[in-house]
C-alpha cells in the first residue's frame, strides 16, 4: 500500500465521484485531507465519516471555487486545519447532459463551463502555489479528460476546458520545477459516476460509451483515484508535466 502518512492534502470536488474516491483513498493511505463540496452537505458528511475511519483528519468546507474569494477561503481553511499543504488535487468540474451543437450553445453555457471547469482549477492553484513555493516542495495533480485530448463533438466547451487544463499543467510543471513542485495530470475516459449517469444508465448510452473502450467497460471512480494517489506518492518523484491516461485503451496517446 502506498503511504502518505504525515502528508496534508487538499482535494476539490470531494463529495462525489472521483473526488470522493480520492478523499477516501488518501485517508486510507494515511494523509490528512481537506476537501470542498459545492451543494450536497449530506454527501460531504458521508465522505468525511468514511475517511475518518482510517484515523486521519478529514474535513470539508462548502466552497464555489470559481469564486476567487471562496478559493482563497478554502486554502486558508486547509492550512489552518492541516498546518501545511503538501498535495493539491484539483478535480472539481461539471459536464452537460445532452448534445449541445455549437450553433445552439449560449454564451452563458460556455461561460459556466469555463468558470467551473477551468477558472476553478486556476483559482485553487493560484492560492496553493505560494505555500508550496515557500516550503520548496509540493505535488499538484489536475484532473482532465480524454475530451481534452481528442475533443468532444457536441460538448466542445467541455473539451475546451479539459484541453486547457492539460496546457495549464504543462506550463506549470516547468514554471514550478525549480521549487521542487511536481505538476501532473490524470486524464480519465468514461467513469461510472453520477456525472455520467445520464449516458451510462441507458442501453444506448452504455453501448455508445463502451463501444470505443477496448476493455469494454467504463472505469470506476476508485480506478481513477488510484493513479491520482500514485502521482502524489514517493513512487512518482521524477514525473512532472505528464498526462497519465486512464481510459481503458480508448485514447492511445502520451
Amino acid at each position: 500500500m502506498i503511504s502518505l502518512a504525515g502528508k496534508a492534502a487538499l482535494i476539490t470536488g470531494g463529495s462525489r465521484g472521483i473526488g470522493a474516491a480520492a478523499v477516501k483513498l488518501f485517508a486510507q493511505a494515511g494523509a490528512d485531507v481537506v476537501f470542498n463540496y459545492h451543494r450536497n452537505r449530506a454527501a460531504a458528511d458521508a465522505v468525511t465519516a468514511e475517511g475518518r475511519k482510517h484515523g486521519t483528519r478529514v474535513e470539508s468546507l462548502k466552497a464555489d471555487l470559481a469564486r476567487m474569494a471562496d478559493a482563497r477561503r478554502l486554502l486558508r481553511f486547509a492550512i489552518e486545519r492541516l498546518g501545511c499543504l503538501d498535495i493539491l488535487v484539483a478535480n472539481a468540474g461539471i459536464w452537460n447532459d445532452g448534445d449541445l451543437p455549437i450553433e445552439k450553445m449560449a454564451e452563458r453555457e460556455w461561460d459556466e463551463m469555463v468558470r467551473v471547469n477551468l477558472k476553478s482549477i486556476y483559482a485553487v492553484t493560484h492560492f496553493a502555489a505560494p505555500h508550496m513555493i515557500a516550503q520548496r516542495s509540493g505535488r499538484i495533480i489536475h484532473v482532465s479528460s480524454t475530451a481534452g485530448q481528442r475533443g468532444e463533438a457536441f460538448h466542445t466547451h467541455y473539451g475546451a476546458t479539459k484541453g486547457g487544463i492539460i496546457s495549464f499543467v504543462k506550463g506549470l510543471s516547468t514554471e514550478l520545477a525549480r521549487h521542487n513542485i511536481l505538476v501532473n495530470c490524470v486524464a480519465p475516459g468514461w467513469v461510472d459516476t453520477d456525472m455520467s449517469a445520464s449516458v451510462l444508465r441507458t442501453r444506448k448510452g452504455w453501448k455508445f460509451a463502451t463501444g470505443v473502450i477496448p476493455l469494454g467497460r467504463p472505469a470506476t471512480a476508485e480506478e481513477i483515484a488510484g493513479p491520482i494517489l500514485f502521482l502524489a506518492s514517493d513512487l512518482a518523484t521524477f514525473m512532472t508535466g505528464e498526462i497519465l491516461n486512464v481510459n481503458g485503451g480508448a485514447v492511445l496517446c502520451g
